[in-house]
């Protein structure tokens, strides 16, 4: 489908352009196919006349890129989960303040690749760390200011790790038991804050997962008054 399909069966869009000034995350284990979702709602929102700025997550800025690199390079195998942790979360605290708060500021809709709900799922469902610990880092990092709607975009495991590239980064290098874990606790989050939160299933072709992923946004866009 074209954009314009996809902004046509988004029907009226004035819901998507009240989204302005609003900070959404997109998640999901890897393989879940968020990053392809990620890039149709950008471009349906602008095609709808929505400012939007992107980030993304580990990254997003010349100091996060290169806390980016670290993460991900294979190499550190040995790096323990708490630092683990810490270096998102340091990623996480200048993204938000260089180019994430300024544009919330601006009235522009925020779309970020990943968010704490990743460090929730990955380094504390599936790596042992406490939930209250990694929450209280998060404040620290972000100053208290939550994503207003987090997106989980859910696969199985099986079918998440044979859509992944063979050339794994480090953390798609953990194994399936791992990874079961992380999807587990993005459906524990999901639960836990059924507000801010929307479950889509992505286990289906991409077409269909753009439907239901522009339906759950509108009908969370409704339920919060926007």
């Amino acid at each position: 489908m074209t954009i314009a399909s996809h902004v046509a069966a988004a029907g009226d869009t004035a819901w998507m352009r009240a989204l302005g000034g609003r900070f959404v995350v997109f998640d999901g284990p890897d393989g879940s196919g968020k990053s392809t979702q990620f890039r149709r709602f950008s471009d349906v929102a602008r095609a709808a006349g929505v400012d939007v700025v992107e980030v993304r997550e580990p990254g997003g800025t010349a100091i996060g890129e290169k806390i980016r690199a670290i993460l991900l390079d294979p190499a550190n195998a040995e790096m323990t989960t708490r630092a683990e942790m810490l270096l998102y979360m340091a990623s996480r605290a200048q993204l938000f303040e260089q180019r994430i708060a300024p544009a919330i500021a601006a009235g522009s809709l925020v779309l970020a690749d990943r968010f704490v709900s990743s460090t929730l799922a990955y380094q504390g469902t599936a790596g042992g760390l406490r939930e209250d610990e990694i929450l209280a880092v998060g404040e620290v990092a972000t100053g208290n200011r939550w994503p207003d709607l987090t997106v989980v975009f859910d696969v199985s495991t099986e079918v998440a790790m044979k859509r992944l590239s063979p050339l794994l980064d480090r953390m798609e290098q953990k194994g399936i038991e791992f990874h079961a874990r992380v999807r587990a606790g993005y459906a524990a989050q999901a639960r836990r804050w059924p507000d801010r939160y929307a479950v889509v299933d992505s286990s289906v072709g991409p077409d269909e997962v753009t439907a239901s992923l522009l339906a759950s946004v509108r009908a969370w866009s409704s339920r919060a008054g926007r």
